[in-house]
């Protein structure tokens, strides 16, 4: 295979030391030898797992495209670790992120009769009797899962994904290593610790129980059901429970048009522009409005339809929005379109909590976003690019579920400018503020929203008088000179504490009458 190198037996020492159970050691042989078949000595170096012997330019091929090689060889966990790095260019160089673009999650086909003994476990029964048509022939295929056509007997045209046989074992072998891959790096190194190593993991491990679990995806089908059942243009194939188990899933067969060129969707008799509208909003309701989205919007998981309807495919990879994140993204946006770069700062500072990152690198940083971004149309693949920039120079990694939001967000971009070249989707987000902003006002809410705010009122006005008087003792126990202005300062705490006290309980009466009057 070009690109590879001879099989060197001496590295599989690089892992001896791993804390491993015996059940995963036959893994760790095979990974071990894919790591030396690629030469891959100088990245389990960096790691804290190797031992020398070899440097980065060691072999035919550059590093980073032997890593995406290796990665490739080694299945689906490590693809779906490279695709994850694919979108974290706050710690990938722009060569890296080029090569672990390119994985891909499909996989070869498997003859049905592979499949057989799954699909009639998990269906109670051959599948040529449970429906009244099923392809033999697959749809299509991944690294997990394998896709066939089939109608119910009332006719309904279905799809039914089978995950491949043997699958789960293995990833989970995976997970367990990769897991102690991640602790130790992050103990042998200070550098690789500040890039939080194994939230990376833990983000893969969900993703990937997730994908191995179709009664999870199932859900998930049926929230995002409820989340659009009032919007007629997004469509969601509905899922067929009584043939649905945690390895088959049966949910309607979407007939449509892959948003690849406007032409092709013409074509089928869908236009591109509005298309690309109802995409648009249809994404930016699930972030700013739901608080859950699909995590991967690329065109192979979406449809373009009659009248104009957008399909979704695929919810087997989703990301939650917290009401903070949310206000975080938008306070992001409306600071880059003003020119305030005090506030963007703010942003950027809670986007880098917890780590060592100066306030004035924080100010100059986003003096430079807004300087570069903050007139004209607004190119989002060129501010995100730029923002992770910003957080590698600073040695941090940006927190995963970000990272998640921002790279739907870019995708779809892409895909959408495809088909309608003067698509904007910073515009299109101006609209979805006022629909987030109003979602969050109605009367359950407001209610929820209420108690959680009396809640944490009455939490704090626990804690205030014994803090009032701690502040008076103190200042009380201070020597005759202390300064006349440090005294009036403790009358003031005083005086502020008893007005803030008296107001938590008058709110709270407030509130209290206000939801028993309704």
């Amino acid at each position: 295979m070009k690109g590879t190198r001879p099989f060197r037996p001496r590295s599989s020492v690089m892992f001896t030391t791993l804390a491993v159970a015996a059940r995963d050691r036959k893994r760790l042989a095979e990974i071990s030898g894919v790591a030396a078949r690629f030469g891959l000595e100088a990245v389990l170096l960096r790691l804290g797992l190797g031992g020398g012997g070899a440097d980065e330019t060691d072999g035919p091929e550059p590093l980073p495209r032997r890593t995406r090689q290796a990665l490739e060889a080694l299945g689906p966990t490590f693809v779906k670790l490279g695709q994850i790095l694919s979108t974290r260019s706050d710690l990938l160089p722009a060569d890296w992120i080029a090569e672990f673009e390119q994985l891909q999650s499909a996989g070869p086909t498997l003859d049905f009769e592979t499949l057989r003994p799954e699909v009639e476990a998990a269906l109670g029964g051959p599948p040529e009797q449970v429906f009244a048509r099923f392809d033999a022939a697959p749809l299509a295929a991944a690294s997990i899962a394998q896709v066939h056509r089939a109608a119910l007997h009332d006719g309904t045209e279905v799809v039914v994904k089978i995950r491949r046989p043997g699958v789960r074992p293995r990833v989970e072998a995976d997970l367990r290593l990769i897991a102690e891959l991640a602790r130790r790096a992050e103990q042998s190194s200070a550098e690789i610790a500040r890039y939080r190593p194994r939230a990376l993991i833990a983000q893969l491990t969900e993703a990937m129980l997730d994908e191995l679990d179709f009664t999870t995806e199932g859900r998930n089908v049926d929230r995002f059901a409820a989340d659009f059942a009032r919007n007629r243009d997004v469509v969601i194939p509905a899922v067929y429970w009584e043939h649905t188990t945690d390895s088959v899933l049966v949910q309607d067969y979407l007939d449509g048009v892959p948003p690849i060129d406007a032409a092709r969707l013409r074509a089928a008799g869908v236009d591109p522009h509005r298309l690309a509208r109802v995409g648009a909003e249809a994404v930016l309701d699930m972030v700013l409005v739901n608080g859950r989205f699909h995590a991967d919007p690329h065109p192979g998981n979406l449809r373009g339809l009659s009248g104009d309807r957008v399909g979704l495919l695929d919810f087997g990879m989703v990301g939650t929005v917290t009401p903070r994140r949310r206000a975080e993204l938008i306070s992001f946006v409306q600071s880059l379109a003003a020119g305030d770069g005090a506030r963007m700062a703010e942003v950027l500072a809670d986007w880098t909590e917890g780590t060592d990152v100066s306030r004035s690198s924080l100010t100059a940083g986003a003096e430079r976003l807004i300087a570069r971004h903050g007139q004209g149309a607004v190119d989002l693949p060129a501010i995100v690019a730029d923002l992770m920039g910003l957080m590698r120079q600073e040695r941090v990694a940006a927190p995963p579920d970000l990272v998640l939001i921002l790279k739907a967000l870019v995708t779809i971009e892409g895909v959408l400018s495809r088909v309608d070249p003067d698509f904007d989707l910073v515009q299109t987000m101006k609209g979805a503020w006022s629909r987030a902003l109003f979602s969050s006002r109605s009367p359950e809410a407001l209610r929820n929203r209420l108690i959680g705010a009396l809640l944490d009122l009455s939490a704090a006005s626990d804690d205030l008088p014994r803090l009032i008087r701690a502040a008076s003792r103190r200042l009380a126990a201070e020597p005759a000179t202390t300064a006349t202005s440090d005294k009036e300062t403790a009358r003031s705490i005083v005086s502020a504490g008893r007005w803030i006290a008296a107001s938590i309980v008058i709110s709270g009466a407030l509130i209290a009458g206000a939801l028993l009057l309704r």
